[in-house]
């Protein structure tokens, strides 16, 4: 997998790179990790997401879901055999009080934490990768810059 050191982007200008890239992205994480997903509305966030949930599930032979981005009700969980992925959007939250109140660091092996806009948190959580997503110049082309993998 192209892994971007700091001044590296990798190129998400199709859905297909993006599908390809949460293929490699699977084989990379693990459970215990916490996943957070920076980036404007519509840069392709949720797209990754749903790319990387449906390949676990096909990854472990099941009925691939919907995937849609919880914002309204701020968390969507996936049970995936013993794997649980949880996938929270904070983009409606006004303080890091309400981000306290969401169990959003619950300590578990099991569980994968997907957290789309996380800027109130305050403290990283360890096993962190952060996934920045940008749009170019044009808001045709997209990249996506990868930090802690």
């Amino acid at each position: 997998m192209p892994t971007a050191i700091k001044s590296d982007r990798i190129d998400l200008s199709s859905e297909k790179k993006t599908e390809e890239l949460a293929g490699k992205f699977l084989k990379k994480i693990k459970p215990g990790c916490f996943v957070f997903l920076y980036g404007e509305i519509g840069v392709g966030k949720t797209t990754f997401i749903r790319y990387l949930i449906n390949k676990f599930q096909k990854l472990y032979r099941l009925e691939t879901t919907e995937v849609t981005s919880p914002t309204f009700n701020l968390l969507n969980e996936y049970q995936i055999n013993e794997l649980k992925i949880n996938h929270y959007d904070l983009f409606r939250l006004k303080s890091a009080e309400e981000i306290r109140n969401l169990d959003l660091f619950e300590e578990n092996k099991n569980i994968i934490t997907l957290v789309e806009w996380p800027q109130m948190i305050k403290e990283k959580p360890k096993n962190l990768i952060e996934l920045v997503f940008e749009y170019g110049k044009d808001h045709k082309t997209r990249s996506v810059q990868i930090k802690g993998l």
